[in-house]
């Protein structure tokens, strides 16, 4: 059995589970607190939280189950939800660094998530330095002897380039440090960064895990060692915990998220070579194409890759405005993961002469025809 054959039986299976009288979908426990019938059990789960349900701040079984599956699909020992992607991704760092410590970080990573780094660590001692995650040469360049944490992200948000997570791995296991990477374009069904040495994998389940563009979570992976850590600590403390209502709509989800990637991947390849083509985009930034400069690596490393990209264009940023204001089928907005399609538009350095400087332009591809999506841009084009 092939292992998005896996995939698909591990998402869709769940056995009979008599506690929920066969129900399919596990129910939504809209509890608090759970009570106990003697105090011998209460005691009992008051020293071990996390492994019993006692306040949903804690351990919800609606949460719990989603923590489960999504464990088993990126081969964790352990998963805590969270109430967004940035409460997963600032618990898994503050569980890992203290006063005085140094962290290195790929300088393409997700914006807040630099802001965090760079400013907000900053007013308590802990300092940050940003590195071009490609060069293996600069993330041993930039170590010391105070570095305990290597933040990765691969596939970057804007860019799409990738880092060498065995490479980066064997480096941080070397120094004494821990590894930490935002897995979210690939999600579990195409990168596995854990079996590849990387120590804890954040995601944004808002995005490709989600897939309906209805909740906001994110999600914190990695073995119950760091996991117990960051439960009994970060998450019990800072309280960004998801809801049982939301780890609901993210479990039905869940069902069908290979088949979604499987399309997704498909239909990102075809409009992305397509848009390589056209006059006005100068390169696309997809590490599933031939022309990426580490797709060997992409391949090397995932099983698949994701329908988010990116193209770089000369033209001027006002004209790339307007294409994306005429197409019809894609959306002008951030995020990315659900159904539809999306664009947005940023411009590349200062237009202080008036000259033209690069724009780098963000299509994520969603589940309409890619022949639609290949002709709405088209058209845009030529209209503008």
């Amino acid at each position: 059995m092939s292992k998005r054959e896996q995939q698909f039986t591990k998402t869709a299976y769940d056995p009979l589970d008599v506690r929920h009288h066969g129900a399919i979908h596990v129910p939504i426990y809209q509890n608090s607190l759970f009570a106990f019938e003697s105090y011998a059990q209460f005691d009992e789960a008051m020293k071990q939280l996390l492994d019993h349900h006692v306040y949903s701040r804690g351990n919800n079984p609606t949460v719990e189950y989603l923590e489960r599956k999504l464990a088993e699909l990126e081969e964790a020992e352990s998963a805590k939800c969270f109430a967004s992607g940035m409460a997963a991704i600032t618990s898994a760092i503050l569980s890992v660094v203290r006063q005085g410590d140094h962290i290195v970080c790929v300088h393409q990573a997700y914006g807040p998530t630099r802001e965090f780094l760079g400013s907000y660590l900053s007013r308590f001692g802990v300092e940050t330095t940003f590195v071009d995650g490609s060069s293996l040469e600069q993330w041993h360049a930039s170590v010391r002897p105070n570095t305990k944490l290597l933040y990765l992200e691969s596939p970057t948000t804007s860019f799409f380039e990738l880092q060498d997570l065995r490479m980066c791995a064997e480096l941080a296991r070397g120094i004494g440090a821990v590894t930490i990477i935002d897995n979210t374009w690939a999600t579990p069904c195409f990168q596995n960064p854990l079996t590849m040495g990387i120590d804890l994998v954040v995601h944004s389940i808002t995005k490709y895990i989600g897939g309906h563009s209805d909740c906001i979570g994110g999600v914190v992976m990695g073995s119950k060692e760091l996991m117990d850590r960051i439960g009994y600590s970060e998450y019990m403390l800072l309280g960004g915990i998801m809801t049982p209502q939301t780890a609901s709509l993210i479990s039905k989800g869940l069902r069908t998220l290979p088949l979604r990637m499987q399309r997704h991947e498909e239909s990102g390849l075809l409009v992305a070579e397509h848009i390589g083509k056209q006059s006005f985009v100068s390169r696309v930034n997809h590490p599933g194409l031939p022309s990426h400069p580490q797709h060997e690596l992409g391949l090397r490393q995932m099983s698949g890759f994701s329908s988010l990209f990116s193209f770089i264009s000369h033209e001027p940023t006002e004209r790339l405005k307007e294409w994306a204001t005429r197409l019809k089928y894609f959306k002008i907005g951030v995020s990315w993961g659900g159904f539809e399609s999306l664009v947005t538009v940023n411009r590349l350095g200062n237009e202080e002469t008036g000259e033209r400087t690069p724009n780098v332009v963000r299509i994520y591809v969603g589940m309409e025809s890619p022949k639609d999506l290949i002709a709405d841009m088209d058209h845009a084009w030529q209209a503008v």
